[in-house]
């Protein structure tokens, strides 16, 4: 028993002299205001940013029993443009969300009655087929994945409205949240064609676009941020 006595102290002191030494290398390494984040992440983990959805409504779709769907709107030129891409980015917002342990109705089962009832009017009617507590709306207004004036150089774009409407219980909605989204990436430079193809580019921006989306709904992590100017 003394032994156990004497060890544990000696373990807990070099555990710290660890931590002490990881903290001031990086600390040389690490330029100006990243101290901070350094420091918060040795002592209570990466800080995580509230949702925007939450902050305005005080409302929450991480809670049980709260179903979410998802659906985005594109004009035909766009359609014309870039082939499915309201399905593509509504399908992958709705995959960001479920993968951050919120409740989504799959996207494949939309887009089946999307095909099947093309008269619909409003997120509602989404709503309202679907019983859910949410439906996120995605407006795009303009999306494009070259840099302005340029066929060799890319930089995804895109302009959107994101709105939620809260559906009762006899069918109707209301909307009660909505943010204009303006997502440029890369933020600094744009990506050489010659670099990365077409669809690769692509695929990494409908990614970027989906999180910046789904972050409107999820806790992030504050670090992350600084990923979005690669």
């Amino acid at each position: 028993m003394l032994r156990v006595s004497l060890s544990t102290p000696r373990v807990a002191f070099r555990s710290l002299a660890f931590r002490l030494a990881l903290m001031s290398l990086m600390l040389l390494t690490i330029p100006g205001c990243n101290y901070f984040l350094l420091l918060g992440y040795l002592i209570g983990g990466p800080p995580q940013e509230q949702p925007m959805f939450e902050k305005e409504t005080k409302q929450s779709m991480t809670d049980k029993d709260v179903r979410v769907a998802v659906v985005c709107y594109a004009s035909d030129d766009l359609k014309y443009k870039f082939d499915n891409i309201d399905h593509i980015i509504a399908n992958r917002v709705t995959n960001q969300m479920a993968g951050k342990k919120i409740e989504m109705v799959p996207y494949d089962d939309i887009r089946n009655w999307l095909a099947e009832n093309p008269d619909w009017d409003t997120a509602v009617d989404v709503g309202a087929e679907f019983d859910v507590t949410y439906v996120v709306y995605i407006d795009i207004s303009d999306f494009s994945l070259y840099e302005r004036d340029s066929n060799s150089l890319f930089r995804g774009r895109c302009d959107a409205i994101v709105s939620v409407y809260e559906m009762e219980t006899d069918g109707e909605g209301k909307r009660i949240f909505s943010q204009e989204i303006n997502s440029v990436f890369p933020t600094e430079v744009p990506r050489s064609a010659a670099d990365v193809s077409y669809e690769m580019f692509r695929m990494e921006y409908i990614w970027k676009l989906s999180d910046d989306i789904g972050r409107l709904f999820y806790p992030w992590y504050i670090g992350d941020q600084m990923t979005n100017t690669a």
